[in-house]
Order: structure tokens, then C-alpha cells, then sequence
């Protein structure tokens, strides 16, 4: 075991891969002709050949195993890509919005998940010290950080979008004891 760990590539070298092989599709699919389309059908029929072993794979793994299985981010991002992820798009994409969290209130915003309608993310976001979207920053960059990492882990939301944080939310509500309702009168 401890062999085929060495033997392992560490997440800078599979990105790098990936990278290239994002290259290399876009290559081949400028490129006319038979061969290209051949080629094309390899990749697509070998994706599919993987996804179903994937796919067996998750059907043997008890629920702790499948939990950490989806856990790692790249076999998290073919568990989606093969569309065999065993969590719903809602909690992933919570979960990337609470992990952004800390990041953001170290800014002096806030994030949070507000919830999926439809097929797009919502996500409530604040600015901090009366900052509006123009300081040190921005928030356009939070909001662009929040969509990308939404959609890393859930490519099946077509959007993600800011809602605005209710203002009556950081009021809580005036307590009004009965008794005093009830002896007004009696003054």
C-alpha cells in the first residue's frame, strides 16, 4: 500500500492534467474530419466505461467510505461528473458556501446559503463596516469567489445569485409584556 501511495500524484500534478487534457479535447475538436470523431467516441465511450466502474465502486463502499469517498475533491468532481454523487446538489452547494464563510467575515461580510430555485443558487450576501460593493476587495469579487465555488461542486445550478439580507433580520422583535397591554386602562 504504502508503494502505491508514492506512486500517487499530488493535486498541483492532476490539475496540471487536467489542464492539458482540457487542452488537448479543445484541439481535437477544432479538427475536422473522421479520425477527430473517432478519437472523440474514444474518449466519450472510455468516460462512460469509467463512470460505471465509479458507479460499482460507490455500490460496494459502506456509507462512511462513500461519505469520505465524496469528501475528496477530485473524486468528488467525478462522482458529479458521472452524475453519481450521493449527496443533493442543495447540501454541496451549502457546504461550499459555508466553507467560504470564515473567508468572507475576514473581510467584514457575511455569507450565507439562502437556498435553490429552480436550478439557481442563492446565497445571501453582506458587506461589513458600511462598506458597500466599491471598498478594498469588493464585492464583486466575494460574489465571484461564492459563484465559482458553487458551481465547482454543483455544475448541475445554472446560476448562483445574491439575494438581499432582509433588514428586519438583525432586529429581533420588540417583547411587549401582557401586563402591560392589560393595566393601561387602569391609570
Amino acid at each position: 500500500m504504502a508503494e502505491a501511495a508514492a506512486t500517487r500524484l499530488a493535486d498541483p500534478d492532476v490539475e496540471a492534467r487536467l489542464a492539458r487534457l482540457d487542452e488537448l479535447l479543445e484541439g481535437l475538436q477544432s479538427m475536422p474530419g473522421p479520425a477527430t470523431r473517432s478519437a472523440t467516441e474514444a474518449v466519450g465511450l472510455l468516460t462512460a466505461v469509467y463512470g460505471e466502474a465509479l458507479a460499482r465502486v460507490l455500490d460496494h463502499a459502506d456509507g462512511q467510505l462513500v461519505t469520505r469517498l465524496a469528501d475528496d475533491e477530485l473524486l468528488g468532481h467525478l462522482l458529479v461528473l458521472h452524475d453519481i454523487h450521493p449527496e443533493p446538489v442543495e447540501h454541496r452547494a451549502a457546504r461550499a458556501v459555508e466553507r467560504l464563510r470564515p473567508a468572507v467575515r475576514e473581510r467584514g461580510g457575511d455569507v450565507e446559503w439562502a437556498g435553490v430555485d429552480g436550478d439557481v443558487a442563492r446565497v445571501r450576501l453582506t458587506a461589513g463596516g458600511g462598506c458597500g460593493s466599491g471598498c478594498g476587495g469588493g464585492g464583486g469579487e466575494v460574489t465571484a469567489a461564492v459563484r465559482e465555488a458553487v458551481l465547482a461542486v454543483a455544475p448541475e445550478l445554472a446560476a448562483v445569485e445574491p439575494v438581499q439580507a432582509s433588514s428586519d433580520r438583525s432586529a429581533p422583535p420588540a417583547f411587549v409584556p401582557l401586563a402591560t397591554l392589560t393595566h393601561r386602562g387602569a391609570r
